[in-house]
């Protein structure tokens, strides 16, 4: 570390202890005598399950067989937020598998096109190793298309960028939602909650976030795909665009809410001819589960006055 990085070090914490802690005690002991750096906390390893970090997961490296519900998620080189799959992932009887070779889309039910941080390039990406002449004959075929954040700018018919927030100029879209999307400085990061006004999701309730660059104006008399209010501002507007087996949206995290994982994989179901059983799990209320047994496992362990001092 840098001498100013050192110089924010307030403490340390070992964490993924396994065994007995006052084994670890002379380790302690030695490394704040090495660090002149208390340590305020040894956490033991949990079986939890909290979400990956973009740069860290081991899941697209997963080699996952085809179940009786197929999703594939467009793997862009620059992915993000991936987490929004992990919902559909749960339900059993659903394979989700990512994909970045066209030798590899297979048949899929379902095609997500997921957030990226650079939805310029990752379209060019797809155009050049035949990824998007793909999709384009899968949705042609009636198969369900989402896209979310920049996923949803690309189902679009045109990402203009004034202002070289990516890589400047401006492109055509896959044009497969009556859409054109203009990149701007400033980025959105804001709350939503609403309901989904449309298809077979109509009425359901949602909830999740926005983290974008660039507004995107539906064109003519289209389908908005949902109704949101910004927990933030408290304004409310239409977000993303139906149209008809193509749908698209800005709001990331949008299948943790009730049961819109589950009307999916049954819709997708119906269409096969097959019968699945219950909706799947409320995964957000799963993941607050999750994080609340983290939080309270470092109430035990950490000593949080000397961390809530070191904070202020």
């Amino acid at each position: 570390l840098e001498e100013d990085e050192k110089e924010m070090v307030k403490g340390l914490i070992i964490n993924k202890f396994r065994g007995d802690k006052t084994i670890l005690d002379p380790g302690v002991e030695m490394l704040e005598e090495r660090s002149g750096i208390p340590v305020v906390g040894v956490a033991p390893y949990l079986n939890i399950q909290v979400e990956d970090e973009d740069s860290l997961t081991e899941r697209f490296e997963t080699k996952r067989t085809v179940d009786l519900i197929d999703i594939a998620v467009i793997r862009v080189p620059r992915i993000s937020n991936f987490t929004d799959f992990n919902p559909l992932e749960s339900i059993q009887g659903v394979s989700l598998r990512y994909v970045k070779n066209p030798s590899e889309l297979g048949n899929p039910d379902m095609i997500i096109l997921p957030g990226t941080k650079n939805t310029m390039e990752d379209l060019l990406w797809m155009r050049e190793n035949g990824l998007e002449a793909l999709i384009l004959k899968e949705a042609a075929k009636g198969k369900l298309i989402f896209g979310i954040c920049g996923g949803y700018q690309m189902l679009g018919k045109q990402i203009a960028d004034p202002h070289g927030v990516e890589t400047g100029g401006v492109i055509r879209g896959m044009g497969l939602l009556p859409v054109t999307t203009e990149l701007g400085e400033q980025k959105v990061r804001t709350r939503v909650g609403g309901e989904i006004l449309g298809g077979m999701l109509d009425g359901c309730e949602l909830s999740g976030y926005e983290i974008h660059m660039g507004i995107s104006r539906p064109e003519g008399d289209c389908e908005p795909f949902c109704r949101i209010r910004d927990e933030i501002t408290g304004k409310e507007r239409t977000d993303g665009v139906f149209a008809g087996n193509v749908c698209g949206t800005y709001v990331h995290g949008i299948f943790d809410h009730g049961s819109i994982a589950g009307k999916i994989v049954r819709h997708l179901a119906e269409r096969k001819g097959l019968v699945l059983g219950e909706d799947g799990v409320d995964y957000g209320l799963f993941k607050e589960q999750q994080y609340d047994k983290l939080a309270a496992t470092l109430r035990k362990y950490l000593d949080l006055d000397a961390i809530y001092k070191m904070m202020r």
